[in-house]
């Protein structure tokens, strides 16, 4: 049975890459036909879903840092869009009642209340996986994102505490005291290595989160996120992550596939759901309008509020228990569940489309934005700068230290990820922040100074729109990116850009020349 469910995800998930959609869609897919064909899901299905979600869990508290959980933007924005969504919802599953619709015309005002709240809910699934594969987890709209979906889970922790009724363990208590071992946790990593213990070492951690705040009666996927938070400061939080990405990437196909096999659906609950998906434009309006009032950026509130435009799996958790209790059909769990899957595919359509959309109707956006921004956000022009970086990472920051070297301050860098360009502004480095795929910066950036920009990024899509906005721009200089792959390479030099540097076949040449002046020196001596 397991091979099939593998067969089926394959098929499904090459076959709607190969229009260029995200396999995940494909997984979807793959449920509802298992379902369709009268195949069965088991516990090991579900053991592999829950695993995926505590490792994708354990993987964003590695990336987040609790202060930015304590900024007005995030838990103002998060308190305030569940609490006035689930009125809205309500007024309209009320009104659609009144016309007589299936489903709705049952529903009191306190149950499409409590269906309103269930569907204030984002997926953490879906945004995490689309933050990764764009690599946008530490830009500034990913960091707000991943913070509301982190605020939103301690909601749901909430409520499944009250609506459940059960009050979690007096030994609760205790998990307080996973401050006071930290320094063992983080020596256990230290003593990790690189290799095949690393990733271990961060199973372990995160499936014994889970475990541990189970025992005390507090919602396990909670225990995860908090263990990696714990760890999101060590210097090898980054490496972890990478290390557990494939990982998670295969268990998470199990809770796809699960979502299809919630029920098989009739035509009117098809109907049903597509109307609740269709009111997903308000869900996006409304992230919108509270972050723009919270003085962020149009482009942020944009692309922030366009992730989080979904419905989330915990909001069937809701309907389940709704169901139990006899409060609403059972029904609605099909119909909700086909919601979800949809608006997954909707926002992992669309969110490709993110960038493009921005600078389509950039002038139109720009003006919901507040005559004051947030200090954060305030753009810095880097001084007599000739070579810019941007993007800070290993490679990136490996050719500013080099140039720097070089040629002194007239090497700047720029990066996405504010931490890392706070502690590097704090070691007096000529760098500032600044996300590269931001139509805004480029157009406000003075560049005629500057002779040659190097796109140090993973992804060579992002460097192909980079390179296509600075020469909108009206850029003049040079532009050199990197690529991992052939094929890479032939597409960036097509876009415009100048040198491309493949640094998995060309940094064997440099190790190569750098090592061989070690002993050319030599023969110079032996030579005089």
């Amino acid at each position: 049975m397991e091979f099939i469910w593998i067969l089926f995800a394959f098929v499904c998930g090459l076959a709607v890459k190969m229009i260029n959609l995200p396999p995940l869609i494909g997984f979807l897919l793959a449920g509802f036909l298992l379902n369709y064909m009268g195949m069965e899901a088991s516990s090991t299905l579900d053991s592999l879903a829950n695993i995926g979600i505590t490792l994708m869990l354990f993987s964003i508290g590695l990336k987040l840092h609790v202060k930015d959980l304590l900024k007005p933007e995030v838990w103002v924005s998060t308190l305030s869009h569940m609490g006035l969504w689930s009125v809205v919802f309500a007024a309209i599953a009320l009104l659609l009642g009144t016309l007589s619709l299936p489903y709705f015309g049952v529903l009191d005002y306190k149950v499409a209340a409590l269906l309103g709240f269930a569907l204030s809910f984002s997926s953490t699934v879906c945004v995490m996986k689309l933050l990764e594969e764009n690599g946008e987890l530490k830009t500034r709209h990913g960091q707000l994102a991943l913070g509301i979906l982190v605020m939103q889970d301690i909601v749901a922790v909430i409520f499944l505490v009250a609506a459940t009724g059960k009050i979690p363990s007096i030994w609760a208590l205790g998990l307080f005291g996973l401050l006071l071992i930290r320094p063992f946790i983080n020596k256990m990593v230290d003593k990790s290595g690189h290799g095949e213990m690393l990733p271990l070492t961060g199973l372990f951690l995160a499936l014994g989160g889970y475990e541990l705040f189970y025992l005390v009666g507090v919602k396990g996927d909670l225990g995860a996120l908090i263990m990696g938070i714990l760890l999101a400061s060590h210097p090898k939080a980054t490496e972890m992550n990478k290390s557990l990405t494939n990982f998670k990437d295969l268990f998470l196909i199990g809770f796809f596939l699960s979502i299809g096999f919630t029920a098989l659906p009739t035509f009117s609950m098809i109907g049903m759901s597509f109307i609740i998906t269709l009111v997903l434009l308000l869900k996006f309006a409304l992230f919108f309008a509270l972050m723009t009032k919270m003085k962020l950026r149009g482009r942020t509130s944009f692309l922030s509020s366009l992730i989080l435009s979904n419905y989330s799996e915990f909001g069937l958790i809701v309907v389940a228990l709704s169901v139990a209790n006899g409060w609403l059909a059972k029904e609605w769990l099909v119909i909700l569940a086909l919601a979800v899957s949809i608006s997954f595919v909707i926002t992992s359509i669309i969110y490709r489309q993110s960038h493009r959309l921005y600078r389509k109707n950039k002038e139109t956006i720009r003006q919901f934005e507040s005559s004051q921004c947030l200090p954060e956000d305030i753009f810095t022009q880097p001084k007599g700068a000739e070579v810019l970086i941007v993007g800070l990472g290993r490679v990136g920051r490996g050719a500013f230290e080099s140039l720097k070297g070089l040629i002194g301050h007239n090497v700047a860098g720029m990066d996405a990820d504010q931490n890392r360009i706070k502690m590097m502004q704090e070691a007096n480095e000529n760098v500032f922040y600044g996300d590269g795929e931001d139509a805004d910066l480029w157009e406000r950036l003075d560049t005629k100074g500057i002779r040659l920009i190097m796109l140090a990024l993973p992804i060579a899509e992002d460097s192909t729109n980079i390179a296509i906005q600075l020469r909108k721009a009206n850029y003049q200089g040079q532009i050199a990116a990197i690529a991992r792959y052939q094929d890479e390479r032939e597409i960036l030099l097509a876009s415009g850009i100048d040198n491309v540097f493949n640094f998995y076949t060309e940094a064997g040449t440099g190790f190569a020349e750098e090592s061989l002046a070690l002993i050319r020196p030599q023969e110079n001596a032996v030579a005089a």
